[in-house]
């Protein structure tokens, strides 16, 4: 499993409301709790496409809202 760039974090947004993403490194996803959508991350490359992103739990969306990003 690739690692993703911390500096990359840095820069990401979500492609859908511009909002933060947090990270799950043992989902390899790029949660975004505003879109309520989780980018999957692939070979330590994240795929910033809605159509490629699956919709948030209910229990990650409350999760998120205890801790964001």
């Amino acid at each position: 499993m690739a690692e993703l760039d911390p500096r990359l974090l840095e820069i990401l947004v979500c492609p859908v409301t511009k909002g933060p993403l947090t990270y799950d490194r043992a989902a390899q996803e790029l949660l975004s709790a505003q879109a309520g959508l989780a980018y999957p991350i692939r070979d330590g490359i994240p795929i910033m496409l809605a159509d490629e992103a699956r919709p948030l739990r209910d229990e990650e969306k409350s999760r998120l809202k205890q801790h964001p990003a």
